[in-house]
This record gives C-alpha cells, sequence and structure tokens, in this order.
C-alpha cells in the first residue's frame, strides 16, 4: 500500500497526491489543489506545528521524552545542567564533560551591574514572572553588543550560555 493520500477537489475535479511521512502529510497538498482555500483546524487538533529531533510529545498518552529520555527520569535523576547539556548536545554529559559545562555556565552568571540596578530593580514587586523573564532577555542583548552576531558561532554559543546562567 503506497504511503500517499489523494485529495479531490469536488468542485473541480482537480487531484493531487501528497506523501504521508511519519503519520503526516504536509498541508501545502491543499494549496496545490486550490492557493485560495485554507485548512481550519481548532485547538491544533490535528495540525502538527513542527518536527523536532529534542523533543517526542504524545499527549494524550502521557509521553514527553527529551533526546530520547522520558521526563519522569530526567526530573527525577538529573540536574538543570544535566538536561540543558542533553538538549544542546544531543547526549547526558559524562563526569569531565559535567565539570567543564558547570564550570563554563557559572563563568557567565554574573550580569552587568547595571542590568540588575537600572533594569530587573525596575520592575514593580508583584510583575508577572514571564514578563520580567522575556523582558529580561531582550534586554541582555543591549548590554552584550557581540549578542547580535548571531552568524558566528563562538558567539551564539556564548550567548546559549549566558542565557542558562
Amino acid at each position: 500500500m503506497p504511503d500517499t493520500i489523494t485529495i479531490t477537489d469536488d468542485r473541480t475535479g482537480k487531484t493531487v497526491t501528497v506523501p504521508i511521512e511519519n503519520g503526516t502529510f504536509p498541508a501545502t497538498g491543499v494549496r496545490d489543489l486550490d492557493p485560495s482555500l485554507f485548512i481550519y483546524d481548532p485547538a491544533y487538533m490535528q495540525t502538527a506545528a513542527t518536527k523536532s529531533a529534542i523533543t517526542y510529545l504524545d499527549g494524550d498518552a502521557g509521553i514527553l521524552r527529551y533526546r530520547g529520555y522520558p521526563i519522569e527520569q530526567l526530573a527525577e535523576k538529573s540536574t538543570y545542567l544535566e538536561v540543558a547539556y542533553l538538549l544542546l548536545n544531543g547526549e547526558l554529559p559524562d563526569r569531565e564533560q559535567l565539570a567543564k559545562w558547570t564550570d563554563d555556565v557559572v563563568h557567565h552568571t554574573f550580569i552587568h551591574e547595571n542590568m540588575r540596578k537600572r533594569f530587573v530593580d525596575g520592575f514593580h514587586y508583584d510583575a508577572h514572572p514571564m514578563g520580567m523573564l522575556v523582558s529580561a532577555v531582550a534586554a541582555l542583548g543591549t548590554f552584550y553588543n557581540d549578542a547580535k552576531d548571531i552568524h558566528d558561532k563562538e558567539s551564539r554559543d556564548k550567548q546559549i550560555l549566558r542565557l542558562i546562567a
């Protein structure tokens, strides 16, 4: 049996055949049928927002895995820094890798004094934590000029360390 799906527009008789890969088919098949036609999927019940090599999620079955590890295992047996390393590098760190990674992150825990004094301390005492986080992450880029050099891997890696720290 072929791994395709055929869609026929009953209005025009036009037919398109699109491939099914990993249980999904691209919505572009509908666009090929009629560019003015859109797919409506309330609450994204049948829409895959993205493909991920990092996260596997099956909410109905209660499964959440990062890089193949069940979330329960990571929550019970791994530290924040171990999981961050896993997400970035695809594997949990060994003892030596974890020591270097921890040292690298700790080295970037200090923030510019004006970031704390003039920015973070400026939030109202009952400000929503998510609003504070989003604002602070955006503001960090203004304190580190190299943050805008997004095409330089070394600079990106440094920004990752800063954000994790």
